[in-house]
């Protein structure tokens, strides 16, 4: 039985009602269990707009048998997306193998304070294990290469873009600054507001990015303009020094870091129940 729920007053009713749908489908249509659905895109990084979309991201557990399968299931289940609903998850094996690479896409599921439903006991556990494998230098490459592709992509000469595209960079960016300036910690905050917080930002950078950050709270579009220079300085400092400290290099596994990762999957997968048994997301 799920244990884990927490949304925001705001969140529509009918497509949080469709949210649960799609995740009690995964039992039922796929013979798997979720173990953890949380909410992944702008409204759990704290940023949305009046008309943003609902992200929900699942890690999921399929049946012992599937594991042992010569032909095993595909490792994502996807649900058909709209301009308002986005559903899909990873299996727990591809989850953790990811995690082990330092991608910070898991990191964020685990850390995000929007939870349709879930198993505490599984969020403890991965996020002890998260805490424990996953390497800074791993995560900093993966901040680094995906927030260089947005810069590219969005901002690669002076013309007038969306300004909400600003995000794409500038999340990156701040979280490797967070990094840089917390030695040894890997798991930066997910939520927006609170990285800039502990980012020990110049003034006028924080107050540039709250300004914006108020603006797209109320309304639909920020509006095309060139990206504000004092942002733009701040996103290729932080990717200059990103690739000084972790630009190069190759994340090298400890022993003792494949073994918790391959004794969590075992634990859960092997547990003495059926997908959902127990665990059945209750009717909402």
């Amino acid at each position: 039985m799920s244990d884990l729920r927490a949304l925001d007053a705001g969140f529509d009713p009918a497509v949080v009602a469709s949210i649960d749908a799609q995740l009690r489908s995964v039992t039922s249509d796929y013979n798997a269990t979720v173990l953890l659905a949380v909410e992944s895109g702008s409204r759990a990084w704290g940023f949305p707009s009046p008309d943003s979309d609902y992200d929900c991201r699942f890690i999921y557990m399929r049946r012992h048998a599937d594991y042992l399968s010569l032909y095993p299931p595909r490792d994502v289940i996807e649900f058909p997306s709209d301009k308002v609903l986005d559903v899909n998850g990873w299996d727990l094996g591809k989850a953790l193998r990811l995690l082990l690479k330092g991608n910070a896409v898991v990191i964020e599921w685990l850390t995000s304070p929007i939870v349709y439903f879930g198993e505490s006991d599984f969020r403890d556990d991965i996020r002890a294990l998260a805490r424990q494998v996953t390497r800074p230098d791993a995560v900093a490459r993966h901040y680094l290469h995906l927030g260089e592709r947005q810069r590219r992509t969005y901002f690669s000469d002076k013309r007038n873009i969306a300004l909400k595209k600003m995000f794409y960079a500038l999340r990156p960016a701040v979280a490797l600054r967070w990094l840089r300036l917390h030695p040894g910690e890997a798991v930066a905050p997910m939520h927006f507001p609170t990285l800039v917080a502990e980012s020990d930002l110049p003034l006028e950078v924080t107050a540039t990015i709250e300004d914006v950050l108020a603006r797209k709270a109320v309304t639909r579009e920020l509006g095309r303009g060139l990206l504000p220079p004092q942002l733009g300085k701040l996103i290729d400092d932080e990717f200059v020094l990103g690739h000084e400290l972790w630009g190069t290099g190759q994340t090298l596994h400890r022993t003792a870091d494949l073994n918790a990762t391959d004794a969590l999957f075992r634990r859960w997968v092997l547990r003495d129940r059926e997908p959902g048994e127990g665990r059945n997301l209750s009717a909402r």
